[in-house]
């Protein structure tokens, strides 16, 4: 072994421990790389940066702007409508097209964005069903999942595999490749959920019935918000008359958040959702949400000459109609984990007020204002119906647990839903075609999809998640390298070594297992970076063809079904549903094993050894 596959391996192992430690972003490790491979000079910099010119890049942050256009046009809330209608009252029917739909979407989309859209839409639909969401939320995720085996460009995987045997000079797989695996593991799966539903966590209230969506009562005591409530008229004289909220800063220096003003309007008072930039009146009663020491009101009431008055009970309720509530989850990825809501200056930035929040279940109540925010916390907002419906625009910063509003107020593009239909189905149909190059079509759908207004040009460029490009551009070097140093060859040398006895089969299975465990520390993406040239080159050392073992190999990266952290699609459900970390291992780790024996039947049936 010499020192230059010693340094790649030390640099993998590193990478590797900085994405389980999440500290920094994922997508500063992978510039971190590039910057260190051609360093070390085992790599060119034209090398070091070959993939950010890699059609395949490009095709994925295609496929970003291609599925923000089925979201704005409400085609995806449609979906959840259409499944609602027919599902019934049978939480199996549910259970099936909910499985069938998110896969089926899930497909020509990005597999999160699915499942963050199918949230508050199983949230509602549970609800009005009666059913545990625990019971649902799993089948969600694991349709996330499946549908990344249904296509060519279901899931960034299923490209990079493509990638690598294109380089090694063989064809690729084409458009519906992957999509004869997908099916028989979507029945297994819609099968197994049916079977296991019951192994899911169901929280069962003390009269038998289950635990559905929560009311606003229910968020009242879960984040511990009782009492907390005030109103105070601002008396003539007070200081804060023709300040801005901004100016005042009332939560920092006196721990009372304003929530809400009523205001004298002509022969009517109105009650106001404060932003940062609202000023003070005199008259203004000004509804507060006390988070300090009862100390702390009668000192701001003698030095900023306010008058308590009395307040409803239940106030959060009765204003329901003027001002919103909702509680929000921060997705993987969020801008604001690791930030506190000092720091984000919330109300200033979203027009919204955090009330509370929520880690593990458990209201944190205790400087709430300086606790530096998680994965999975969960945030209970207020503000206008209007402001929560423009976090529902922002997924990959915020995930709104329950639909404040109807579908066509949450869809700005909904009348153009046509012609994102017309978009999809084009490139869908230039893809299976092979007329162009599937970046090319992807490129097309975009464009017709800009025509159609289903999407303006600042909405494409938010859509793109570059986090997730600048992972597959900074994990593409690992593989080129690890060719040159030899550590691919040494690879596939130990492993036909121990197994190749044993028969392809058994080396197929083996790639599977090896692939899904780095699977469970590493993204999907970087781990089908690390093995598709390993499986490549085991299978030119076995004399095999290339595309089962391949083919194996991006099956197993979209097999992540074991932990809540081996995917942003479990993750996304682990509040929601309410589960522990045991949960998906009770339920994913047979799942995986399943799908691993079909896949290792299939394959080689499909693409013969």
């Amino acid at each position: 072994m010499n020192h230059e596959l010693l340094w790649v391996l030390a640099l993998l192992f590193t990478a590797v421990t900085l994405f389980v430690v999440n500290r920094p972003r994922m997508d500063v490790v992978a510039l971190l790389v590039i910057i260190a491979l051609p360093l070390s000079g085992i790599l060119t910099v034209q090398e070091a940066l070959a993939g950010f010119s890699d059609p395949n890049v490009v095709l994925i942050a295609t496929l970003f702007v291609i599925g923000d256009g089925l979201v704005r046009t409400g085609i995806a809330y449609r979906i959840g409508e259409w499944m609602s209608t027919r599902a019934g009252n049978s939480e199996a029917r549910l259970l099936v097209l909910l499985m069938v739909s998110v896969a089926g979407l899930g497909s020509v989309m990005s597999s999160t964005g699915v499942v963050a859209i199918f949230i508050p839409v199983v949230l509602s639909i549970a609800a009005r069903m009666k059913v545990s969401p625990s019971r649902l939320m799993m089948p969600l995720s694991f349709a996330g999942l499946i549908s990344g085996m249904l296509s060519l460009v279901a899931t960034p995987p299923n490209v990079v595999v493509h990638s690598e045997l294109v380089r090694h000079g063989d064809a690729g797989f084409s458009f519906f490749s992957f999509t004869p695996f997908g099916l028989v593991i979507l029945a297994l799966g819609v099968l197994y959920m049916l079977a296991t539903r019951s192994w899911l966590s169901v929280e069962v209230r003390k009269d038998g019935s289950t635990e559905t969506r929560r009311t606003l009562l229910d968020l009242i005591r879960d984040y511990k918000l009782a009492g907390r409530e005030r109103r105070l008229r601002v008396r003539r004289g007070s200081p804060l008359i023709n300040h801005s909220l901004s100016e005042l800063k009332l939560r920092t220096l006196h721990g009372a958040n304003v929530v809400g003003i009523e205001r004298q309007h002509k022969f009517s008072t109105r009650v106001l959702s404060p932003d940062a930039s609202t000023t003070i009146h005199e008259g203004d009663v000004l509804l507060l949400d006390l988070f300090a020491a009862k100390d702390n009101l009668r000192s701001l009431c003698q030095t900023m000459h306010l008058e308590p008055l009395h307040f409803k009970a239940q106030y959060f309720i009765d204003q329901s109609r003027e001002v919103g509530m909702a509680e929000i989850s921060l997705p993987p990825g969020s801008q604001l984990i690791g930030k506190s809501l000092l720091e984000l200056t919330f109300r200033s930035r979203w027009g919204l007020n955090v009330l509370g929040l929520r880690r593990d279940q458990t209201a944190i109540d205790e400087q709430l204002v300086e606790e530096k925010l998680k994965m999975g916390d969960t945030l209970l907002v207020i503000g206008t119906w209007k402001a929560i419906r423009q976090l529902q625009t922002q997924p990959r910063d915020f995930l709104v647990l329950s639909l404040p509003a109807e579908v066509d107020n949450v869809a700005p593009a909904l009348n153009q839903a046509p012609y994102a239909l017309i978009s999809l189905a084009v490139m869908v149909g230039l893809m299976i075609s092979g007329i162009v190059p599937n970046v090319i079509a992807a490129l097309i759908g975009c464009l017709l999809m800009g025509a159609g207004r289903c999407i303006d040009m600042d909405s494409a460029y938010k859509a793109i998640h570059w986090q997730s490009l600048i992972l597959i551009v900074g994990m593409l070097p690992f593989a080129l390298a690890l060719q040159k140093t030899g550590g691919i060859g040494l690879a596939v040398h130990g492993l036909v070594q121990v197994l190749g006895d044993a028969g392809p089969y058994v080396i197929l299975a083996s790639l599977f297992a090896i692939t899904a465990v780095i699977g469970l520390f590493v993204s999907n993406t970087a781990t089908a970076v690390l093995m598709a040239p390993v499986a490549i080159t085991t299978a030119q050392q076995l004399g095999a063809s290339p595309y089962p073992f391949a083919m194996i190999v991006a099956l197993a990266a979209s097999a992540a079904f074991m932990t809540p952290v081996s995917s942003p699609v479990n993750t996304l459900v682990l509040g929601p549903g309410q589960y522990r970390f045991g949960d998906f291992v009770k339920v994913g780790v047979p799942f995986t094993l399943l799908v691993m024996i079909v896949s290792v039947i299939m394959v080689p049936w499909i693409f013969p050894l």
